[in-house]
């Protein structure tokens, strides 16, 4: 395929796709999908788009021949099923993290995939901001060393105003994949197995909703056919701290640790006691020409949104989330964030709160 339609579905936090579609050279059109009539004869007047891409029903952007592929940024409990939907109809297909809710939706994910011989890629920005990208250049060069740890966490304070209705009392590893995904990533590894305990208790408010009693989970993570572990730390609601989605990689000749305090810059341990200070340049070099602006912080549309508040910019990734989705669907590859992969990497959440919920009980991963 040369050029293709993409059409992104959910104006919130996906409007900030669509200029990227826009300026791609392998995309000819770009639609956009909202419910609300007045949004999104707003949204299509401000950015451009037809009248005839312009749609209020998904199942219309699915059943339409103009469009190639789909990109879906809506509210979490519908991931799965828009996806399942789109392969079936025969639409190349990127979906906002998390893949889904449950391991038996990942499976069926999986094989639709396979089946159809589709492109699915789970749009994961932690793996793609300019500090996951510095150090995954140190990995490959080898200046880490054997890498020996690796830790992650994602704390949030979801209490604050402007999340939607859906997200009070969320457990916290369904919403895992910010904190999980580096941490495989970084060394080419899959889940074989974790162990998750929470901590704390949540207000009886907010653990009825879900049945989730805790505020913070924290899940151990055996990698398959390696000697490496992994540990991620995960909070929603009622633990204080600043934002904070962060990544630690430990090697035998070099070690990485985010930031304590945003924009403090991380620390780079060189061996002995010697350590230094170190912000990661943008990454803009491994893109083409007409996406490098995009890393940039402003060049967000809505610098109001929350998501964009607390989580500065995700790290310039979206023109890279963007590049690596049209080019999996141009070239007919798979992308990094596969389904099997995004799938393993969404199960380690999945399963890491259930084992919490058991008391610590060990669970392995199924294969997809």
């Amino acid at each position: 395929m040369d050029r293709l339609n993409v059409a992104v579905v959910g104006m919130n936090f996906g409007k900030e796709f669509v200029k990227l579609y826009q300026r791609h050279p392998d995309v000819d059109g770009v639609a956009i999908c909202r419910r609300d009539a007045a949004a999104l004869k707003a949204d299509g007047e401000e950015l451009g788009i037809p009248e005839p891409l312009r749609f209020a029903d998904f199942a219309d952007v699915i059943a339409s021949d103009e469009v190639d592929a789909v990109h879906i940024v809506t509210p979490i409990s519908t991931h799965a099923d828009y996806t399942i939907r789109a392969l079936r109809a025969g639409k190349h297909t990127a979906c906002t993290v998390p893949m889904g809710l449950l391991t038996e939706e990942l499976k069926e994910i999986c094989a639709l995939r396979k089946e159809s011989g589709l492109v699915y890629m789970m749009m994961e920005t932690s793996v793609y901001t300019r500090e996951f990208l510095y150090v995954k250049g140190l990995a490959e060069k080898g200046a880490l060393g054997k890498i020996q740890f690796v830790r992650g966490s994602h704390m949030q304070n979801m209490g604050l105003e402007g999340w939607p209705e859906y997200w009070l009392g969320f457990p916290p590893f369904w919403y895992g994949t910010h904190a999980i995904s580096p941490l495989l990533v970084i060394g080419g590894w899959k889940a074989d197995y974790v162990i998750g305990h929470g901590s704390g208790t949540l207000s009886d408010d907010l653990a009825c909703r879900y049945g989730s009693p805790y505020p913070v989970e924290t899940v151990t993570i055996r990698m398959k056919d390696s000697d490496v572990a992994a540990e991620a730390t995960r909070s929603l609601y009622e633990t204080v701290r600043q934002y904070r989605e962060s990544f630690d990689v430990y090697g035998s000749k070099m070690a990485y640790e985010w930031e304590q305090i945003a924009d403090e810059g991380a620390a780079l341990f060189e061996g002995g006691e010697e350590a230094r200070r170190v912000f990661a340049p943008d990454a803009d070099d491994l893109l083409i020409e007409p996406l490098k602006p995009f890393t940039k912080k402003e060049v967000i549309l809505n610098k109001d949104n929350v998501s964009f508040i607390q989580g500065a910019g995700h790290g310039g990734s979206h023109p890279h989330l963007v590049q690596a989705f049209v080019s999996a669907v141009r070239d007919g590859s798979a992308p990094l964030l596969d389904a099997a992969m995004s799938a393993n990497i969404t199960a380690a959440g999945i399963l890491g709160h259930e084992s919490a919920l058991r008391g610590g009980e060990r669970i392995a991963l199924p294969e997809f």
